[in-house]
């Protein structure tokens, strides 16, 4: 009889196991998206001449099977500017085409797309070149504008760095140490926070510089770089904004940035980026001064807002051997008062700026330190940013004249794909010699 009721048992608790397990496959998860899209160019690339005409192709499949009699709604024309057209087409067997026109000057055009699936909106943007090669700033250069910044980096040192660093063990690990650092950059006490990230190893080592995006966010610790072999440092650059503090102290250290980059934006001298480029080759003489420095190689990268400052330190401060910037900002600023797209923080696009913008921003645009670089640069972005167009970002990339690389990946926007930045550490390696 035991026997019996244990197979019985037994025989049960595999049904039900057998029915947990049907269950599971019952309700699982789906492995892929019901509805995938993908467009195409019909120039592998997405680069065409001026004159050219441009179609996209939008490919959709819905459970694997194509789409047919959706419609899709467009918008497009030039990047960032008001549209020109707005129309709709229909997918007919997954497929459906747009023409896009044509440029002719070079730049960019954007179409903005839209369809609906079981009441779910799909949704894309694609951006094409057009001769992006032959984009030219519209920004002016100052005559006395190495004067001005000469200046700058004059008044930033006479102010002694006086480092504080101070050991975090609870962030490093096993074989890099972290710090919080607190270095004075420029007078009145101005000063930066930021975590310094070094290999235990006892060895020499280059330096790699990372100033920050927009904003204030709070900055982390991140040791890749180092367990890569760099002595890494990374900062904000707004007073008080130490990433160690509470959560309220904080929030209130970063309430005192707001509209910093409007802030005496009225004159080359009060403006407030003004300390900030300065700060940033502070750091970098900062970074050279460490015992573990190996003497030689020196290196700045930074996406955005840090992009922009990686170009700006590495004109600023001769020390600077490779400069990698991701999609930089503060590009060919005044790019919206001759009707075309301009950098972040797009300066004049919602209309007039505070009176003496126009003359203060060349002495701060990228594009006037970009024809100043002398190191090489690895240097990316993708089309579809709408932060930083890539109008913008090609005008001070084609202003530099030492070594560059270019990696442009089309389909990336106001962000990087982790290959790419894998490819600018491999760079900044070989460089460097690691």
């Amino acid at each position: 009889m035991k026997k019996i009721k244990s197979k019985i048992s037994g025989a049960i608790v595999a049904m039900m196991c057998l029915g947990t397990g049907m269950a599971y496959g019952q309700f699982s998860a789906p492995r892929r998206a019901y509805v995938e899209h993908l467009v195409t160019t019909d120039h592998n690339d997405r680069i065409y001449c001026t004159g050219e005409d441009t179609k996209i192709t939008i490919e959709a499949y819905k459970g694997g099977l194509p789409l047919d009699s959706v419609w899709v709604k467009y918008s497009l024309g030039d990047e960032m500017m008001k549209p020109e057209v707005s129309d709709s087409t229909m997918f007919e067997a997954g497929k459906a085409m747009i023409d896009l026109g044509t440029r002719s000057e070079p730049g960019f055009r954007t179409c903005n797309l839209r369809f609906t699936v079981y009441g779910k909106d799909y949704s894309d943007i694609v951006k094409v070149a057009y001769s992006p090669e032959d984009i030219e700033s519209v920004i002016t250069d100052p005559k006395d504008f190495d004067k001005f910044w000469k200046k700058a980096l004059a008044d930033a040192a006479k102010v002694d760095l006086a480092p504080e660093i101070t050991p975090l063990p609870e962030k490093s690990t096993e074989n890099v140490e972290v710090s919080l650092v607190k270095i004075n950059v420029g007078p009145d006490g101005r000063h930066f926070y930021g975590y310094l990230a070094r290999p235990k190893d006892g060895k020499k080592h280059p330096v790699l510089f990372c100033p920050p995006g927009a904003g204030a966010n709070r900055i982390s610790p991140y040791t890749k770089y180092s367990d890569e072999g760099f002595i890494y440092l990374s900062i904000n650059i707004h007073d008080g904004c130490n990433p160690e503090l509470g959560e309220d102290e904080y929030a209130a250290a970063k309430a005192l940035t707001e509209g910093y980059n409007r802030r005496g934006i009225e004159s080359p001298e009060t403006f407030y980026y003004r300390d900030v480029y300065a700060g940033c080759s502070r750091c970098i003489d900062f970074l050279c001064s460490l015992p573990d420095w190996d003497g030689k190689n020196v290196a700045v990268t930074g996406g955005s807002q840090g992009g922009a400052l990686s170009i700006i330190t590495a004109a600023l401060n001769p020390k600077v051997t490779a400069c990698s910037p991701f999609y930089p900002a503060l590009c060919d600023v005044t790019g919206f008062l001759h009707g075309r797209a301009g950098g972040w923080p797009k300066y004049f696009k919602g209309g007039d700026e505070p009176e003496g913008t126009e003359k203060t921003l060349p002495y701060y645009d990228v594009v006037n330190f970009a024809k100043r670089l002398k190191c090489p640069v690895f240097y990316s972005f993708g089309y579809n940013d709408e932060t930083c167009s890539p109008t913008s970002t090609y005008s001070a990339y084609n202003a530099i004249k030492s070594p560059k690389i270019l990696e442009v990946t089309p389909t990336s926007g106001h962000w990087r794909y982790p290959e790419t930045n894998d490819n600018s550490v491999a760079w900044l390696k070989r460089l460097a010699g690691i």
